[in-house]
């Protein structure tokens, strides 16, 4: 039974919140066309997907990484619009989000920037994906800056339904202020042996659990109900649960995070179908 730390919160108890994925990043559509090809699989429960072509856009436009773009942008399409049929089986309503590397801070923000101008002009991205955000206090005021940017090149996208998302890859629980800074923030990124055991902050009971994502990897097959209640506890809305680990010979990728786990379709069957807000 995992410590937590969290307050008596009603929503965390019943564990009734519905889950969904969030995929930190699969490999190029080259190497992994069948997890770019269940992004867009009807009643895939995807709350957001990140496309990283060389730790940010690339130097040009990906022919592979447009298609692939646009198969999403065309699911999220029929599923917000109607096209496809309206029950519990719908196509996936994912984002997909341009992958944007803080480096802890030490990225310049005109350099970010234009990452993010060419993420918008090629692929048409619905959001930000932040990654190595920084997580302490001194860090929020350039983060503010950089997010507000951010929404504004978002809100003159026509690509950016609703504004956009963007989500803060910190991986750890950051300084409250972050809260205010993004849509959803990465709390936990790491092993299943540290996130079974782990600790929720106390702050975050304050917001729902949309605004909350879990990246694990190394869950056995055999703990995957475990690892959901883990979350529905913690409050998190959003997850990437993987049997991978850091070094698997299996994807020869050192992410574990680059290709499907062995159990996706029973994890999809266990979250059930939905669709992103």
């Amino acid at each position: 039974m995992p410590h937590l730390t969290a307050s008596a919160d009603a929503r965390r108890i019943a564990g009734g919140e519905q889950l969904g994925f969030g995929v930190p990043g699969y490999a190029h559509p080259l190497l992994a066309p069948a997890e770019w090809a269940e992004l867009a699989r009807p009643g895939t429960p995807l709350h957001w997907a990140v496309l990283n072509i060389a730790d940010g856009p690339g130097s040009r436009p990906d022919p592979h990484c447009l298609e692939a773009a646009g198969r999403l942008r065309n699911a999220r399409e029929r599923a917000l619009h109607g096209e496809a049929p309206d029950d519990t089986v719908r196509a996936s309503g994912g984002r997909l989000l341009g992958h944007l590397d803080l480096a802890q801070g030490e990225r310049p923000f005109d350099e970010l920037i234009a990452d993010a101008r060419s993420f918008i002009d090629w692929y048409r991205i619905g959001g930000f994906y932040l990654a190595r955000c920084p997580a302490d206090r001194p860090g929020l005021p350039a983060v503010r800056r950089l997010t507000g940017t951010l929404h504004a090149l978002l809100a003159e996208s026509d690509s950016a339904d609703g504004g956009g998302r963007l989500v803060l890859g910190h991986g750890t629980h950051p300084y409250p202020g972050y809260a205010e800074a993004a849509d959803q923030l990465v709390t936990f990124q790491g092993p299943w042996t540290d996130y079974r055991w782990s600790q929720v902050a106390e702050w975050t009971a304050d917001y729902p659990p949309e605004r909350f994502a879990h990246f694990v990897h190394g869950v056995p097959r055999t703990h995957l109900e475990e690892a959901m209640r883990v979350a529905r506890w913690q409050g998190a809305g959003t997850i990437f649960f993987t049997d991978r680990n850091d070094r698997d010979g299996r994807s020869g990728q050192s992410d574990p995070f680059a290709a499907l786990p062995s159990y996706w379709d029973e994890i999809v069957s266990r979250i059930g179908p939905g669709i992103s807000e």
